[in-house]
């Protein structure tokens, strides 16, 4: 316990990079996710195939594999990426795919009537999609939201084989140092936790504020 507390600053470093890289993920994939909804439901035809492959190919892939090949495999092709910045690109193409069923499955369930109402008052169907469809949406596609964004949370700990030095990383750090594994991993479970439970907490108060409208 004595060494946790000694070097808790660092695991409070190691954490911040967690959320650093959540956060950031989580925002780009929210991008990428909304508009590979859109195109598959919305899409010409190629559209909707280079959609449905895109989604196929990152939900049948294990997430490290896709890090390693945008920190390691790119490098072949004269693309050489930071630690971070690899990180930042991986989750943020990996998460966009599970968002995009999210959002996919909210947009269809909002009753075409109101499509078609928007229709007739002389919306085009670009605009009925922006002002009427996505803003209910987005409301309805909060509560798999959630449960993709504390995912990707624990996700992030995969970055540690890219020397990404968030909360796993600073633990097999601190595990090199003393060579004692229970203290700092059981330390970076409870920080984890800890987390988890705030961003259920905030998004359950998001969900229910939505509501209300």
């Amino acid at each position: 316990m004595d060494l946790v507390i000694e070097n808790l600053p660092f695991l409070l470093k190691g954490a911040y990079y967690t959320l650093l890289i959540t956060v950031v993920s989580m925002f780009f994939g929210l991008i990428i996710g909304l508009i590979i909804a859109i195109a598959r439901l919305k899409g010409n035809r190629i559209l909707r195939g280079i959609a449905r492959a895109y989604v196929s190919i990152i939900r049948g892939t294990p997430a490290l594999v896709q890090i390693v090949i945008v920190y390691y495999g790119l490098v072949d092709y004269g693309i050489e990426l930071g630690p971070l910045t690899a990180a930042y690109i991986a989750l943020s193409i990996n998460i966009g795919a599970y968002v995009s069923e999210a959002f996919r499955g909210a947009i269809q369930s909002i009753p075409k009537g109101q499509t078609e109402a928007a229709l007739a008052t002389g919306m085009t169907e670009r605009q009925a999609m922006r002002r009427i469809i996505i803003p209910q949406a987005i409301r309805y596609a909060i509560p798999p939201l959630g449960n993709t964004f504390v995912g990707m949370l624990k996700e992030t700990s995969l970055v540690s084989v890219i020397a990404v030095t968030e909360l796993m990383r600073s633990a097999q750090l601190l595990v090199a140092q003393y060579y004692v594994y229970m203290p700092f991993y059981a330390a970076i479970a409870a920080m984890y936790w800890i987390m988890s439970t705030f961003f259920t907490f905030l998004l359950n108060k998001i969900e229910k504020r939505l509501s209300v409208y």
